[in-house]
């Protein structure tokens, strides 16, 4: 990673990237724990993580999951499997 740039793009006005918002999250959440140990934080952080971008990808498609799955670069099944699996739509 080009730390450089990603300083002078901070510093120019530009967004954070999303992975600095996840590492913040992700360092509340551990926080919060409190000392108590989380078991399958791997599944939880991609489920927490799926369920808002599926969400506001197909709101950002209008409900249309061919181009929600185009715009993820995922399979339209693959999509509507997710769909199914976290009971969304």
């Amino acid at each position: 990673m080009n730390t450089e740039r990603s300083d002078n793009a901070n510093r120019s006005g530009a967004r954070a990237p999303l992975r600095e918002h996840v590492a913040t999250s992700v360092r509340r959440y551990i926080g919060d724990l409190n000392g108590c140990g989380a078991d399958n934080l791997y599944e939880i952080a991609l489920r927490e993580l799926e369920i808002p971008l599926f969400v506001e990808v197909l709101n950002h498609c209008d409900g249309n999951q061919s181009r929600a799955a185009a715009m993820l670069g995922i399979h339209r099944a693959t999509l509507r499997k997710k769909l199914r699996e976290y009971e969304i739509g």
